[in-house]
């Protein structure tokens, strides 16, 4: 069951991750450049994603007898 909470815990950073990578790119100016940001938007989307459906296969996994 502690695996599912780490994997949980990532699609989460991932997930603050990519609001934010919005939030700066739809400003205008990103502190970190456009590039970066993008790269880390980019990246963070299907991590989040891959992330969060494996802690919910975890969890279902663990639930069971």
């Amino acid at each position: 069951m502690a695996k599912s909470y780490l994997y949980l815990l990532g699609a989460c950073v991932a997930a603050i991750a990519t609001v934010g990578c919005v939030f700066e790119l739809s400003s205008g100016e990103a502190q970190l450049g456009t590039i970066p940001t993008t790269v880390i938007l980019l990246l963070s989307v299907p991590l989040g994603l891959v992330a969060f459906v494996m802690a919910v296969r975890l969890g279902r996994a663990s639930d069971r007898p």
